[in-house]
């Protein structure tokens, strides 16, 4: 029997019956038919498949978790108590974390992840719940605690895993995109929404510069974060309020350029000897290069709304494996 990939809920319930650890995504409905049991889950109806980019309402998405020391805890986290994630983690091990959009631990987690004890010494691993598009205004992102059946839009929802000492977890970002060469943005706050900016040291207001050059807003701005590439999706620019919002927040003290392709597509390795045992890809690049249908290769998983790959991505793939 097939235990993982985009399955019916009814071959999702026997795994979960039959006693598995399982990371789940898919719809709200579909999540709702499923019993009790080891997994945590997260609303989203889109999905890199091993058929192609997919969009399904009745099926679910199924990432098992396997070859670990001792039986993995889940929990839920409300926003006082996320910033614990890390140091609750185990020593050896790894963490798979769920969150959904638009709750204060969405918006937490953006801005304080990396500030948050033992953040970058244990690997964690995750995504953004969110919903269809057409549900927008009237459909909630929740994720799932299955031991209890608890769905939350307000909370955080982890599973830990002790793995044994020859075995370790390893996280790889996969981006498309690098900083390109053009003007050097910084700005003076953390936050998703910007008014003023600095390009190349002077001020000046973001949307008026976005505007004047005719910005491909699908292109992230992108920054070196110690050596890694991390993008900060645009969402809108109010160019009567001379205001941009973002999908991730920016940060003070980092350089911002617009991107470029980077031409990478997958970790060495994968595909080989080496399968992920998670893996999620970014809604907007489902939608912006129309994934629908289009072979996923090896890193097949959910189209979130936000990526973790210790902290909160966008525009890219997190790949976890074990080694």
């Amino acid at each position: 029997m097939t235990t993982e990939g985009l399955m019916p809920v009814a071959a999702v319930a026997e795994l979960i019956r039959e006693g598995h650890y399982l990371s789940l995504a898919g719809d709200e409905a579909a999540l709702r038919q499923l019993p009790l049991g080891h997994w945590i889950g997260g609303t989203i109806p889109y999905f890199m498949a091993a058929t192609g980019g997919t969009v399904s309402r009745d099926q679910v998405f199924v990432q098992p978790v396997t070859g670990f020391a001792a039986a993995p805890r889940l929990r839920l986290y409300d926003a006082g108590s996320l910033p614990q994630l890390c140091r609750n983690a185990p020593d050896h091990g790894f963490s798979l974390l769920i969150v959904p959009a638009f709750s204060t631990c969405h918006g937490d987690f953006a801005r304080n992840a990396p500030n948050y004890e033992d953040m970058y010494l244990k690997p964690l691993a995750g995504w953004v719940a969110g919903t269809h598009l057409d549900d927008a205004g009237h459909a909630t992102p929740q994720v799932v605690l299955g031991s209890s059946g608890e769905f939350s839009a307000e909370h955080a929802v982890v599973m830990d895993v002790e793995l044994p000492p020859e075995r370790f977890a390893q996280i790889d970002i996969v981006n498309p995109f690098k900083p390109g060469d053009g003007d050097a943005i910084s700005f003076p706050d953390t936050g998703f929404s910007v008014d003023i900016c600095r390009v190349n040291g002077e001020a000046m207001h973001l949307a008026d510069y976005l505007c004047a050059l005719e910005v491909d807003t699908r292109l992230p701005l992108v920054a070196d974060y110690c050596g890694a590439s991390v993008n900060v999706s645009i969402k809108h620019i109010d160019a009567a309020a001379r205001r941009v919002e973002f999908y991730a927040p920016v940060f003070p003290g980092l350089t911002y350029r617009l991107a470029i392709a980077s031409g990478e597509s997958a970790p060495p390795g994968i595909g080989g000897d080496v399968s992920p045992m998670f893996a999620c890809n970014c809604i907007l690049n489902f939608l912006y290069e129309g994934l629908e249908g289009q072979p996923a290769g090896a890193l097949t998983g959910p189209a979130t709304f936000g990526e973790i790959g210790y902290q909160l991505l966008n525009q890219t793939q997190v790949v976890l494996t074990i080694r």
